[in-house]
């Protein structure tokens, strides 16, 4: 089912630390758009609908209501919210009952908290979801942000949750060019599609936004540029992972490849990624260079490890990570009291796929995580 909302929707994507959270705090301080933290809800939660069972049945609609509700790593997106209520809210908010409907009553609820007339949403791997996410709200904005791969994933593996080296980064981020291919033309012929390169938006971000703006028929306000006073980025800019957003716009992290990456991962990257960084209208200036199989294998079971092993670590995700890890646990405890089985299982994309894991937003891979016995860790020590 879709559905059309009358303040239209706006979905920011893109690979991660491409510029998403940046854009993200620039339209949230827009008078008429209200923007939560990051979700991952289509990520997290569409592949695996079919463990819910029939939605038409009261019990298995809220149990999805209240995963989403409370599985959010910001519990309730920091608003003051009574606990024993805000479920039966976001239902009432819903404009029907089902994934959609509740995504769409999430955030109409928090746009209802800011006195704001319209949402927007930033998870940057709802790239991989562009189908679903356009047949549920055939209305609805996307603004895509591309940045040099290369120096995305210097960002990415110096953060605390991404690739822990540059052949995996590399993969990361071609799976992300790639996976929105398809959609670009026909969503931009259709008037739902913008392009922002991160690049255009540091060095010129008044003509960039002012773009932004016509493309979303909402007025430019110059108040977008103070999202580095609010107490969002100030918590964010805290972190090592997000320090720029304590700031105002700044091109200083353009080109950061070329001091902080050695001439022999720029080859690798080029093996890797090449191609797909020409398409994204990067110049490639190295000769690519493939590293063996072996140490393939070996990038790919480290970066496995270390992920997994530094998870609890300093500013690590273990608290992210413990919420997707549960909701795995309540799939499986469905199966077994007969909600669903796999007779029901539809496949649907990432299911099967080898980065199954990475797209859906986990920090680690489970066989990883199983083998240093992670222990999980919930806000407030509870979970539902």
């Amino acid at each position: 089912m879709s559905f059309t909302l009358k303040e239209r929707p706006i979905f920011m994507i893109g690979a991660e630390r491409s510029g998403t959270t940046l854009v993200m705090a620039m339209l949230g301080c827009h008078s008429r758009i209200a923007v939560p933290e990051v979700v991952w809800y289509y990520p997290r939660f569409y592949p695996y609908l079919h463990t819910y069972g029939d939605l038409s049945r009261e019990e298995n609609f809220l149990t999805l209501a209240r995963e989403m509700v409370f599985g959010l790593k910001t519990p309730f997106w920091g608003m003051q919210v009574n606990p024993r209520t805000i479920v039966d809210e976001v239902i009432e908010l819903a404009p029907e009952r089902s994934f959609a409907g509740l995504y769409a009553g999430m955030h109409r609820r928090f746009a209802q908290y800011m006195n704001k007339p319209r949402w927007g949403e930033k998870t940057p791997h709802n790239l991989f979801f562009v189908g679903p996410m356009h047949n549920d709200f055939p209305n609805a904005q996307f603004i895509c942000i591309t940045r040099d791969g290369r120096d995305s994933c210097v960002d990415y593996m110096e953060s605390s949750f991404g690739p822990t080296n540059i052949y995996c980064a590399a993969h990361s981020w071609k799976r992300c060019w790639n996976a929105v291919k398809e959609w670009r033309e026909p969503l931009r012929a259709k008037g739902l599609w913008m392009d922002v390169r991160y690049e255009d938006l540091v060095r010129r971000p008044e003509e960039v936004m002012r773009g932004v703006c016509a493309f979303l028929e909402e007025d430019f306000e110059p108040g977008m540029f103070d999202f580095y006073k609010t107490d969002l980025a100030k918590a964010r800019g805290a972190s090592r992972d997000h320090a720029p957003l304590g700031h105002a716009v700044s091109d200083k992290y353009v080109g950061i490849h070329k001091d902080l990456l050695s001439l022999r991962d720029q080859r690798i990257f080029a093996a890797v990624a090449g191609k797909e960084l020409e398409e994204a209208g990067y110049e490639n200036d190295v000769q690519p260079e493939m590293p063996s199989q072996t140490l393939i294998d070996k990038y790919v079971e480290f970066d496995g490890r270390i992920r997994a092993a530094t998870l609890d670590g300093f500013e690590g995700h273990i608290v992210y990570e413990s919420y997707n890890d549960w909701l795995a646990d309540q799939r499986e405890e469905r199966r077994k009291r007969g909600v669903w089985s796999e007779k029901d299982n539809p496949r649907v994309f990432p299911q099967g796929d080898p980065d199954e894991e990475m797209i859906i937003g986990q920090r680690a891979w489970t066989c990883w995580k199983r083998h240093f016995a992670v222990k999980r860790q919930y806000v407030g020590g509870v979970v539902l």
